[in-house]
């Protein structure tokens, strides 16, 4: 196969450690470290930078500018820094990264998942296979987003904390209507060691404590205690999590 079938731009900076498949373009810009793969059919929007070690699934597209509808409530105003992904992480196949976002060392990107712009996940954290982190997410250290969840805009979540599949997180009390929405607009903020069970459905602004253990299906409509295990709809205390199940300080 002849080079121009790959489109790498003069002005992206490829090392010579590095393979890159078939039918993928490389924009202006682009800095592509040792070491990496880059699996077929991929798209590096200028700019981004992919640190050594790292793997980039087939069809993937990384650092594209976010595209955003008439009626969207999210910031347009400036331009995005480009995509960062540090060292050693995995990209999936089929996965879509926006631009001023970045992927920590040793993290996971699995197959056909999508990460907004102004995102950040942390050093050797995993987001799973068809997980979505909207815009302006934060994700900690060591998290573990399973298949198929659904992270809010303006989430937060710290170190150690494990999101089962299908849990779904909300930020709009107002569903879209009135414009008091816009001031009050919040995702949750899910501490420490707190553990999500799958297709739980957190309110906007809750706060999870940490080490907080939130059953399968449970409803969060309001704070929760440090250390306890909550199971409803809405959710309510069961008993204290057992402290061989916490994490050491």
């Amino acid at each position: 196969m002849k080079d121009y079938i790959k489109g790498i731009h003069k002005n992206a900076v490829v090392s010579d450690t590095s393979s890159i498949g078939f039918y993928t373009i490389v924009y202006e810009d682009v800095v592509i470290g040792d070491n990496v793969t880059i699996g077929n059919s991929v798209i590096i929007y200028p700019g981004t930078v992919i640190k050594e070690n790292v793997s980039v699934g087939d069809h993937t597209i990384l650092g594209r500018p976010p595209v955003l509808s008439k009626s969207s409530t999210e910031n347009r105003a400036g331009d995005f820094i480009p995509l960062v992904i540090q060292r050693e992480a995995i990209i999936g196949a089929y996965v879509v990264i926006n631009a001023g976002t970045t992927i920590g060392e040793n993290a996971t990107v699995a197959d056909g998942a999508s990460v907004r712009e102004r995102c950040r996940v942390g050093e050797n954290s995993l987001v799973g296979r068809g997980a979505v982190l909207e815009n302006d997410v934060l994700l900690g250290n060591r998290v573990k987003i399973q298949t198929g969840a659904y992270i809010t805009g303006y989430t937060v979540i710290e170190d150690d904390v494990f999101i089962a599949p299908k849990v779904v997180t909300t930020n709009d009390n107002y569903m879209g209507r009135t414009e008091k929405r816009f001031k009050e607009k919040k995702g949750p903020v899910i501490q420490r060691g707190a553990r999500v069970g799958g297709n739980s459905l957190i309110l906007p602004g809750v706060v999870i404590a940490p080490e907080t253990f939130i059953a399968a299906g449970s409803l969060v409509t309001r704070d929760t205690q440090r250390g306890k295990l909550y199971m409803g709809r809405p959710c309510k205390i069961v008993r204290e999590v057992p402290e061989e199940e916490l994490l050491e300080d």
